[in-house]
């Protein structure tokens, strides 16, 4: 079992620990991915304290030292990204096509922000005292700690990683303790890229602990946590009140409207889409449908059909289309919410049972919902499950209202031909992203990434946009006698 045991990685060191946690595939539970060790209270100290005495060195590298070894790191993803897409695969459940895909988009990020790196702008200006000259210089913010969730183990870790090193920053990073594998590969990765020690530092392990030390050090600068919505008030109380910087991403419950004059097929493409795949667990999936009445009935019976034919089972299997749920707390979950949209009244029209392999495994059918109303617990509530709503509005005006009836505002969209309403739509919807003839989930890398609401607080994610929660700005005056 030893070679199965993974360490933390802190000051440049593999330090083990006397507690692991076992890392099981959902796909097969008696597929042993890995053991993984969670770090002690005293580790994660030190591993802050690392990162704390490697900053000024880190922050005064020259930018071309920092773009080189993210370049490393981001030609390594691409070059195994087969091997760890199943990997990734392996231990969330994604299926082997988009375990590959999301390490490729890991290794994109750190391509892209090597580049970044080169480019930390700042502004000369002019003074409004004569012969005085102005600068706005943009600096490390400090010591970061990074919260990652489990349904991107490695696109969500390396799109707060690869900003942070490229801006100068030194890091403490705390993975979802359900998903440390691939995190323990990015930190392999990083190991070997050429990162003085104490740059960057993993520490897997409970929320409890490493999450809640790196949260309340006073030694860490800021904090970028994705995760859930409960947790990310509690984080945000406690870093605002220490007086750290706070960017978090937390989740969603995200509308498509699709119109009558919408094309039938894509939009059934978009309903499905962008909700059951990847089991439902994509904080940007569209799991409310509003559709007008023209077409509601066509949508509705579609996307049962299609969801009817979608292949559940093992994740590594070529032939399967959605993979298994991430592990028996989620899947509980789900048929929870399952019991409560039958008590709710809403028409089960697929869906919604576990389903036997001949492997053990966390396995359901997704399940499609008629004859809903917003006002029911499993449409406004994030389940985070291949569990997917229909609802009927009598008109744009009564779909857009709907739409932006939540408390949540990561993503929406628009299924429809006509120019106005996309147009309309884009200005009028109360989330960060919108989406027209498009399923919600799925963006780009090179774009600010992030919502409104209760889905996002702080500075938003990814693209050029990183760089406002990775750096402070300076206001420098010069007196030139």
């Amino acid at each position: 079992m030893k070679k199965l045991e993974k360490a933390n990685f802190i000051n440049g060191e593999w330090v083990s620990s006397d507690d692991f946690s076992e890392n099981r595939n959902p796909s097969n539970l008696d597929d042993l991915v890995g053991l993984y060790a969670r770090a002690s209270a005293q580790q994660t100290h030190d591993a802050i304290a690392a990162a704390k005495a490697a900053l000024p060195a880190w922050a005064a590298t020259s930018p071309q030292v920092r773009a080189e070894i993210l370049e490393r790191v981001g030609i390594e993803l691409l070059a195994r990204k087969e091997e760890l897409g199943e990997l990734l695969s392996r231990e969330e459940g994604k299926i082997l096509s988009e375990g590959i895909g999301e390490v490729t988009r890991a290794g994109q990020l750190f391509k892209f922000y090597a580049q970044e790196a080169l480019r930390v702008e700042g502004l000369a200006i002019a003074s409004i005292r004569p012969g005085v000259r102005v600068e706005v210089r943009h600096e490390p913010v400090g010591v970061v700690g990074l919260i990652t969730p489990w349904n991107f183990p490695i696109a969500i870790p390396a799109w707060k990683t690869a900003p942070a090193l490229a801006f100068g920053n030194t890091i403490v990073f705390k993975p979802a303790d359900l998903t440390p594998g691939c995190a323990w590969a990015l930190a392999d990765i990083l190991a070997r890229a050429g990162l003085p020690a104490g740059v960057f530092n993993l520490v897997m392990g409970r929320g409890s602990v490493v999450g809640d030390i790196i949260t309340r050090s006073p030694d860490v600068n800021a904090v970028s946590f994705t995760g859930s919505e409960a947790t990310g008030r509690g984080i945000r109380t406690i870093v605002a009140e220490r007086g750290g910087k706070i960017q978090q991403e937390m989740g969603g419950k995200s509308p498509l409207v699709v119109l009558d004059d919408a094309n039938l097929t894509n939009a059934i493409d978009c309903a499905i889409g962008g909700s059951v795949i990847s089991t439902g667990q994509r904080c940007t999936s569209n799991t409310r449908i509003i559709a007008t009445p023209g077409i509601y009935d066509a949508l509705a019976e579609g996307m049962a059909e299609r969801a009817r034919s979608l292949v559940v089972g093992n994740a590594l299997d070529p032939s399967t289309q959605i993979g298994p749920v991430v592990d028996q707390r989620q899947l509980d979950t789900n048929l929870r919410y399952i019991g409560i949209a039958d008590g709710e009244g809403a028409q089960r029209l697929c869906g919604g049972e576990v389903l036997e392999k001949s492997e053990r495994g966390f396995y359901m059918s997704p399940a499609v919902y008629a004859n809903c109303t917003n006002d029911m617990v499993h449409v406004r509530e994030e389940i985070f499950g291949p569990v997917v709503s229909v609802l009927k509005a009598a008109d744009y005006e009564e779909a857009l209202s709907i739409a932006n009836d939540s408390d949540l505002g990561l993503s929406s969209g628009i299924c429809t031909t006509s120019l106005k309403y996309a147009e309309d739509f884009k200005t009028r919807s109360t989330s960060g992203m919108v989406f027209v003839n498009l399923p919600t989930a799925g963006v780009d890398y090179h774009v600010p990434f992030g919502g409104r609401k209760a889905s996002s607080y702080g500075p938003r994610e990814q693209g050029r946009a990183a760089r406002e929660f990775f750096t402070v700005s300076k206001t420098a005056y010069t007196n030139p006698v």
